[in-house]
Order: C-alpha cells, then structure tokens, then sequence
C-alpha cells in the first residue's frame, strides 16, 4: 500500500507545475497558521475598542427582533434599534463599505458578546458555521484584515496575496509555473514584511523562504531507508505530511467551487468542466481520493440540483447578477 501512495505521488511531483501548485498552498497553510492568534487577538481588541466607544451596544444590548434581524446573503435590514446600530459602527470600520459586505455570515443577535460574530462581517462568503480564526482558511484572514480599518497595513500588499490565493485556488489543472511561483514568493514576503513586530508571523517568513527555493523529490524508500520528500536545504517532509498538504488544498478547491455553485457566480457547464478536471485528476490518484469522498459527493449533489432547475427553466441560464 505504502509504495502504491509513494509511486502516485513520485508521479504527481514528478510534473514541476503540479509542485509548484503544491508549495504555493502550502505557504498559504504556513501563512493561514502563523496569522490565526494574531487575527483572534486583535480581533478581541477591535470589539473592545468598538464597546468603548459605544458602550450602549455592550452586553447588556439584546436585539429585540429575534429572526426577523436574520441577514441573508449581501442584504441585511436590521428590525430594532441595536442591531441597527451595530450595523451602522460595523459599516463605519468597513473599507468596503459601499461594496458587497456578506452579512449573511452573522449573526447579529451576538454582536455584542461575541467578537467573532463581528469579524465575519468582514469576511467572504460561506463562513457562517466558522466560529473561530482556527477554523478559517488563509483568504478569510487575509480578507478581514484587508476589509477592517483596526488592521494598519499597507492594503494593496494584502490583495496582491488574495489574488494569489485566488489563481491558485481557480487554476483549473492544478499548476502555476515557476515564474509566476517567484512573483508569488515576492508577494507573499512584502506582506509579512507588514508585521515585522509580530514573532509568530516573523518566523514563519524564512520557513516561507526555504519551502519556495528547495527542491522536492519523493525517494521510494528501500526497507532500511525513511520514506519522504528531502529538500536541498534540509527541511524533510514525510509522505504522509506532503499527502496532508495535497488533501487540504483540493478541500478548499472543492470548498470554492461548491460556494461558485451555490451562488451560482459562475454558469453550471463552467462547474461540470471544474468537477470533471478533478474527477479525472482523484481517478489517477488512488491515494487522494479516498480522503475526499464526502465533498465530492456533497458538490456532485448540488451541482446536479441546479442542472435540474436549468432543465426546467428554459432562458435562465445566466447566474444572477452576470451579464
């Protein structure tokens, strides 16, 4: 078994671009990990900061409105006078604030105890059921501290890495080559540059460094020998960890499509051509595929819903809001 995962791994890192893809997502595991206590620290002080200024929006506030105060989606048109206030303190820290702000990830009854509640109004998409940094991926941090004025950093340094993140996350096969992996390097480091006085966020820079400049090859072991990826510059991977890497980044892949279809931001032959690219992709890696079942499954369910509801409706093809 073990030689059947090393084999099919050998195989996939064998392609540059495929490796690339990889340590591209892994720098963004290694950025998403040194951020989380920074972002839920600081968090904590902005909701700090906001009940000092307001001290009517404390705990003690409750809304009075109970589900009609529900957001849904970009729409949010709160029923009582303290979610209506919260909103309105939220939209003042809001660098966004005439642009899409997805309320729908609150819940505005717990603004005022919860720190994180508040968080998510700066956040993307899809992040209802999140209830701590530790759960969120590298873009929903990075988007809180782009879309939140408590955060002081030079801004276009952090969508330069969105950006990133999102070419990797919508590179259909799977690949970025090595020139566009070195402007990403460059990127990645004017951000952390940003948090010079942060030691967790300090350290990972080098390991960031290393990681984009060593080599990785996989080395089928004989009996007496590990199993794992050696770097050039001494950092050792083992299979099973690189395997880990792999699993996380085509979770969030299929996180990202799943949340295209359900918003429908993209047409359904568009989602089928993605689903089909990594289904053929899981068909050749036996090792991977195991681990992914569940989302797959989840995302072949709403996918074939809404080709159903586009069957049915002839002229709606176009998704909401696309010309």
């Amino acid at each position: 078994m073990l030689d059947m995962v090393l084999s099919e791994l050998a195989a996939r890192l064998n392609c540059a671009e495929y490796k690339n893809w990889v340590k591209a997502g892994h720098c963004l595991l290694l950025l998403r990990g040194c951020l989380q206590g920074f972002v839920g620290r600081e968090v904590l002080a902005f909701h700090r900061g906001l009940l000092a200024a307001a001290p009517g929006l404390g705990p003690r506030a409750t809304c009075r409105s109970g589900s009609r105060c529900s957001p849904r989606a970009r729409q949010f048109q709160p029923q009582c006078q303290v979610c209506a206030e919260w909103k309105q303190e939220i939209l003042k820290h809001h660098t966004n604030r005439n642009g899409d702000i997805h309320w729908g990830n609150c819940r505005p009854g717990l603004w005022p105890v919860d720190a994180w509640e508040v968080a998510k109004a700066f956040m993307p998409r899809g992040l209802a059921d999140k209830t701590g940094p530790e759960e969120c991926d590298a873009v929903a941090l990075l988007s809180l501290i782009n879309s939140c004025d408590h955060f002081v950093v030079d801004r276009k340094k952090v969508t330069e890495v969105i950006k990133c993140r999102n070419e990797i996350m919508h590179s259909s096969e799977m690949k970025v080559s090595s020139v566009w992996l070195r402007d990403f390097q460059r990127k990645i480091q004017n951000f952390l540059n940003e948090f010079k006085s942060i030691p967790e966020i300090v350290a990972v820079y080098s390991r960031i460094e290393q990681l984009l400049t060593s080599d990785w090859a996989v080395y089928i072991p004989e009996e007496d020998q590990r199993d794992g990826c050696e770097f050039e510059a001494g950092v050792y991977l083992s299979v099973s960890q690189v395997n880990e890497i792999e699993m996380e980044l085509l979770k969030e892949k299929l996180q990202e499509i799943y949340l295209q279809a359900k918003e429908q931001e993209v047409l359904p032959e568009e989602i089928s051509n993605q689903l089909e690219v990594v289904k053929e992709f899981l068909r050749k890696n036996e090792d991977l595929r195991t681990g992914l079942t569940e989302d797959m499954q989840k995302l072949d369910s709403l996918h074939l819903q809404h080709q159903k509801l586009e069957s049915k409706e002839p002229g709606a093809q176009r998704p909401e809001g696309k010309v």
